[in-house]
């Protein structure tokens, strides 16, 4: 948990609007970083380096900066509208703290060979998803399978060059863009000039006044997380009102990029209880959970498919859907998806 505890400091430090000190040693690491990332985009748009084209066309939910910031519920938001509007998606995914090769995710697939966020959306989407280190050869491999799939929508891979793609939307949370630095001197995994070349950004919270302005005119939309009612972690068809659980022995865990905001959603629905961050995509140990023994444990989603053998006592999940606008399907964002599918470029 020291590590743990390490790895949570460090990640909040780059978060910070101001450059810690601590960080300033990592600037010439992280001016190398950002030569290195503009080289290899270039090579890959002069055609040095070679990419793939899939028989359908691909849209790329990814974000500019490490961590977590709410891919996974854009991608079943998006998954959702498109099957609305008559389209066959399927979802393709690296499989973090999977074993990385390709494969097709089940319901039942363990999360330590598929990974916890895709399997999430194997459980969630009602699509195919197919995992694998090389994406172009896990799209391959899902449209052999599902010869029916006429879009496929790609789980991160901002950065996975070799994979080309008909539109991408970049998803930010709270943070924005951090202190603004590249790796390892802050968040971004590519400087916010590379929005310049995206389609759409997403905000999973309030926007951050840098890559607003980084966006200039790109659609932009707002995504707000919804969910209230909790369901039980074993798997047993139960569900339970924030109501039910107040004044009880409360204990909340959350290992996505950002636990603040589980932990947020939680207080907003007038729960009281003791909060333990975890490190995103953490691998729990049962040892991880022996605070809650005498009490009821809380967790997300994607901390549930990993921690649900885990849990002796009590432990309840809290589903969330993401809403974009108003209707769920915001116009000017979704219609911005489905002119770049059409190979139209949007009004």
């Amino acid at each position: 948990m020291a590590l743990a505890g390490l790895a949570q400091r460090l990640a909040s430090l780059c978060y910070e609007r101001h450059l810690a000190v601590p960080l300033w040693p990592l600037l010439p690491l992280s001016w190398a970083f950002g030569a290195l990332v503009a080289l290899r985009r270039w090579l890959y748009r002069r055609g040095a380096l070679r990419s793939c084209q899939l028989s359908v066309p691909v849209v790329v939910v990814g974000n500019l900066t490490v961590g977590g910031s709410g891919k996974t519920p854009l991608v079943l938001w998006l998954v959702r509208c498109l099957r609305e509007h008559g389209w066959h998606p399927g979802i393709i995914s690296r499989g973090y703290g999977g074993s990385g090769q390709v494969c097709s995710v089940e319901a039942n697939s363990p999360s330590s060979l598929v990974g916890d966020e895709p399997l999430l959306l194997a459980r969630r989407g009602g699509v195919p998803v197919f995992v694998g280190r090389d994406r172009p050869a896990a799209g391959r491999a899902l449209l052999a399978a599902h010869p029916e799939c006429d879009v496929i929508v790609a789980d991160d891979g901002l950065q996975h060059y070799r994979l080309q793609r008909a539109c991408e939307l970049v998803v930010f949370d709270a943070r924005g863009a951090g202190n603004g630095r590249l790796l390892p001197a802050g968040p971004l995994r590519e400087s916010l000039r590379r929005l310049s070349q995206a389609d759409a950004v997403v905000w999973n919270g309030l926007p951050e006044h840098a890559v607003v302005a980084a966006a200039g005119k790109l659609p932009q939309g707002e995504m707000r997380l919804v969910g209230e009612r909790f369901v039980a972690a074993s798997g047993a068809p139960r569900s339970c009102a924030a109501s039910d659980l107040r004044g009880r022995n409360l204990h909340a865990i959350a290992g996505i990029g950002d636990p603040q905001r589980f932990f947020r959603q939680l207080r907003a629905l007038g729960l009281d209880f003791a909060a333990h961050p975890f490190p995103d995509h953490h691998r729990y140990q049962a040892a991880d959970l022996a605070f809650a023994r005498d009490g009821v444990l809380l967790m997300t989603e994607k901390d549930a498919v990993k921690c649900g053998p885990l849990v002796a006592g009590e432990a309840w999940v809290l589903p969330v859907d993401a809403v974009i606008g108003s209707p769920p399907c915001q116009p000017a964002l979704f219609e911005t998806i489905l002119e770049k599918l059409h190979g139209r470029t949007p009004a």
